[in-house]
């Protein structure tokens, strides 16, 4: 009998908190691992659960690892780091299946095995808040703080590529000696293929002393300098006919993919690859098919598909990301690939018909789902809808309601479904499920 205050941990959140029980009621637990026995001290009481910290490890987890990041605890990006990477991933497991048996009311056929990639310097994309310290006349270039919006004081990070983690103390010095220090609230890196761009936000036009100082920086570091005055839109190189050819490629698909620092790709070039690889495995494309890429971003996947299939449509919301994508399939000698602008989560029935018929669908909506989609893909006629999709999902909640319209509205089976390990260390679960008519 366990008293009062020392606890067995069963499972684990997302949120990397143990959970565990006690008089009835859930206890999560930060700092707690599945398996351990730990002492705890409850700082939060609720009338369904508590929520306390460890205060002492009687008995440890065989999956605890020491963290490698010296910022863990403070800084709030990499919550699982001291889990091993494996145990990691079947956690991420277990809240897919979770998610899809207590919403979706159902389980796979086939539980796909896990896709990994590499578990350090693999983010490719990130966002640096920037905060000028008066107190302390400083600057701080990182992430926030675990649960704050303090900046976390951060010297380097192990999940950033090395040469982009190598400049978060020079951006610091950088800020620091330009006009307007305060003025400057966040620079976005994003790297292509033998480059990296900083995208710098200032709210006060930056003197002929501040460029001087940015192109010095760029030339010494080998990157170089987006700037955005105001919105998105107003994005553009500091020096334009210097600017480099920003792309990632797809080696199987013997592809570039052109983006702007400021598009949305995915951060993991690596697992990226392997995504879009098991992605055209499990549609099955065929020669005649013609195949929609819903929420197709850049196209990712769209130009892909281009390779193995008659025609392939791709459909976003965002115009410039179907300018993008247009851009891109042009520059692949691509013509077969069409791309319309369609707001999919207001999408109807009558909509989707005015696209004509879809042999095989490709979904990657982001994290809010794609409800609208699922439900007019089921208010079409049986032999009107796509035979085989793969759902492509960055938040299993969502994908597990749109699992419940497709399969108990739509008569679709669950074939198969599995996780993909794209953000170590983090508790964000990204995953792929393939349905069947």
């Amino acid at each position: 009998m366990l008293s009062d205050d020392v606890l067995q941990v069963e499972s684990l959140d997302l949120e990397a908190r143990g959970i565990s029980r006690r008089d009835g009621k859930v206890v999560f637990i930060e700092g707690a691992l599945p398996s351990e026995r730990v002492t705890i001290n409850t700082f939060r009481r609720k009338p369904s659960y508590d929520v306390g910290h460890v205060v002492k490890i009687r008995r440890e987890s065989s999956t605890r690892v020491k963290p490698r990041c010296e910022h863990f605890g403070v800084c709030g990006g990499c919550v699982m780091q001291h889990l091993e990477p494996s145990a990691q991933v079947a956690v991420k497991q277990r809240a897919l299946e979770d998610a899809l048996q207590h919403i979706g009311k159902t389980r796979p056929e086939r539980v796909l095995p896990a896709l990994h990639g590499p578990y350090w310097g693999y983010r490719y994309r990130a966002r640096f808040a920037v905060r000028w310290v008066a107190k302390k006349d400083t600057v701080l270039v990182g992430f926030h703080e675990r649960k704050s919006s303090f900046v976390a004081d951060i010297k380097t990070c192990h999940v950033l590529p090395p040469h982009v983690a190598a400049l978060l103390m020079p951006l610091r010095d950088l800020v620091m000696n330009l006009s307007a220090p305060d003025r400057f609230p966040q620079i976005e890196a994003s790297v292509g293929e033998g480059v990296t761009a900083l995208v710098l936000r200032h709210l006060v036009p930056l003197t002929v002393k501040d460029l001087g100082f940015l192109r010095e920086f760029a030339a010494r570091h080998s990157i170089q300098w987006w700037l955005q005055p105001h919105g998105p839109e107003t994005v553009a190189p500091l020096d334009p006919d210097q600017a480099q050819f920003l792309h990632y490629t797809l080696p199987e698909f013997g592809l570039e993919m052109p983006f702007k620092p400021t598009d949305f790709t995915q951060v993991n070039h690596q697992i990226n690859r392997v995504l879009v690889s098991r992605a055209l495995t499990l549609l099955e494309p065929q020669a005649q098919d013609r195949i929609a890429d819903m929420f197709c971003g850049l196209g990712n996947f769209t130009l892909p598909l281009a390779t193995r299939c008659r025609e392939v449509v791709g459909v976003e919301g965002s115009e410039t990301l179907t300018l993008r994508a247009r851009e891109a399939a042009q520059h692949a000698g691509i013509e077969h690939a069409q791309f319309e602008t369609l707001n999919l989560f207001e999408v109807t029935a009558e909509w989707l018909a005015e696209l004509g018929y879809f042999d095989r669908m490709l979904i990657d909506p982001p994290r809010e789902g794609a409800l609208a989609l699922c439900q007019a893909l089921t208010n079409l006629p049986k032999s009107y809808r796509p035979v085989r999709i793969v759902y492509v999902s960055c938040n299993p909640a969502t994908l597990a309601r749109d699992t419940a319209i497709l399969l108990h509205a739509g008569g679709y089976k669950l074939k198969a479904a599995g996780v993909v390990n794209m953000f170590p260390h983090t508790g964000h679960v990204e995953s792929i499920a393939v349905f069947e008519s």
